[in-house]
């Protein structure tokens, strides 16, 4: 288990761009043995995408390729279908984030699969399900970030949505991929059989979204955009420091309240009647917040983060990547970690988690050059010749 605990599982990877290859960079952090099936002509798109850097390589590739094998195999062509159902009957696993249909035009459907291996479990991620009116749409992660509700409620009530800064309902969509995949393997266990695991964008970012649905059919309230704060929550915000610098404190419990109080040196505000109670100081939240915001303006970001952490004061600066390298926090669990790259040289990256005490994943390489693999991918797992692969690239199946 020394390459993590999923190394005597098989997967293949069909997956672009980032909600399917995601769902693959988890389960080969932690081990999976995983193929990745890329286009000859170009690759997956990732490759290229963000800023560019020399050669035209793009820094997100290393991460969400990483501890990937790369293949190239023309889907479109017979023959590259026939080559990839053959690596498929062998897997535990497979990955896919077409459009729906678009494994059953190729003759790949799950019924087709699961004849030739009963036990495949099938990861299926798209915008919106394999089923229902918009099943067939075009489905990117912003539409299901706006269809399952964070866009509404994320940005300042007097403007328009706004966008988290990450591509995030993808990545809500293939880490609900992961843990579908992990449920079927299990339940595999005592059936035998493989299943579907039907991943959509947008249900993936409602599951997230709390008591949102809920609290409207109760109470007949839409939630709203309301900044960095919530309406009610107080104080639970981000404040002014001298040098214009910014600090977060979180103190809307009444106990943590009283020591923010007392840090602040305004100890009477623990009885004052406006904020004494949580329901008070939601109902006086921008007041209390102005307060608050008066006092840290005097300060600097470093020493108001000793006197709040010394008073037990949930509090903190907003981390950038500067800050991530710099952080002893960060430096103490490894969080980022170093590897070597073929065109960068030496490349940092966010770590494999969560941390397993026995049995932990690892960056094993950065992602693969295109078609890395390709050669003995087919040559060990389906017995090619060399003949044959030669032939098959003139063909331009791989």
């Amino acid at each position: 288990m020394s390459q993590g605990p999923l190394s005597d599982i098989k997967v293949v990877e069909l997956g672009t761009l980032i909600a399917g290859p995601f769902c693959g960079q988890i389960l080969a952090d932690f081990g999976a043995d995983l193929i990745k099936v890329e286009d000859p002509k170009g690759g997956d798109p990732m490759r290229t995408w963000g800023r560019s850097l020399p050669k035209g390589h793009s820094p997100w590739w290393p991460v969400i390729g990483r501890n990937k094998k790369s293949l190239t195999l023309n889907l479109r062509s017979p023959e590259g279908q026939a080559i990839v159902r053959r690596l498929i009957a062998g897997a535990d696993v497979l990955i896919e984030n077409f459009r729906p249909g678009t494994m059953e035009k190729w003759g790949l459907s799950y019924e087709s699969l699961a004849a030739d291996n009963p036990g495949l479990v099938m990861a299926r991620v798209s915008g919106f399900g394999q089923t229902g009116p918009y099943a067939s749409r075009a489905g990117y992660g912003l539409i299901g970030e706006a269809m399952g509700g964070l866009r509404h409620i994320t940005g300042e009530p007097d403007r328009p949505p706004a966008r988290a800064g990450l591509s995030i309902g993808d990545s809500l969509a293939a880490t609900h991929a992961v843990m579908g995949v992990m449920m079927a393997l299990h339940a595999r266990q005592t059936t035998g059989r493989g299943q579907v695991v039907d991943a959509a964008i947008y249900e993936s970012v409602l599951a997230m979204t709390e008591n949102m649905v809920t609290e409207y059919d109760l109470t007949g309230y839409v939630r709203e955009r309301s900044g960095s704060v919530l309406p009610g929550i107080a104080p639970s915000n981000v404040y002014p420091t001298a040098g214009d610098g910014m600090v977060l404190i979180g103190g809307n419990g009444d106990t943590v309240f009283a020591r923010l109080c007392d840090a602040m040196g305004q100890p009477e505000l623990k009885d004052d009647p406006r904020y004494a109670t949580h329901a008070a100081r939601g109902v006086n939240q921008h007041e209390l917040d102005e307060r608050i915001a008066a006092w840290t303006r005097e300060r600097s970001l470093d020493d108001l983060l000793v006197l709040l952490e010394d008073n037990g004061v949930p509090c903190g600066r907003i981390f950038a990547a500067p800050d991530m390298l710099a952080d002893p926090q960060y430096a103490a669990r490894e969080a980022i970690v170093e590897t070597d790259h073929a065109v960068f040289g030496k490349v940092k990256m966010q770590n494999v988690f969560p941390k397993l005490s026995e049995t932990p994943g690892a960056v094993r390489w950065p992602g693969p050059a295109l078609g890395e693999h390709t050669d003995a991918v087919l040559a060990e797992k389906l017995r090619l010749s060399a003949e044959k692969l030669a032939a098959l690239k003139a063909g331009g199946v791989i």
